[in-house]
């Protein structure tokens, strides 16, 4: 399978308040955020919130 990277750019808020998510459960904010894309409703979660940024900017 192999490994990849993934680089993201987020603002500073966003990174504070993954700090503090991750920090509640001792992990850090890698693990914290790899254990959020792993999670079984992820991906539909997901594409709600991508139909809703969609119809906001009146894509659809």
């Amino acid at each position: 399978m192999g490994t990849h990277v993934l680089s993201m750019r987020i603002d500073g808020e966003l990174l504070d308040r993954l700090r503090d998510h991750a920090a509640k459960r001792g992990m850090s904010v890698q693990d914290y955020v790899v254990r959020t894309l792993i999670r079984d409703d992820f991906d539909e979660r997901f594409k709600v919130a991508v139909d809703e940024t969609e119809r906001f900017y009146g894509l659809t």
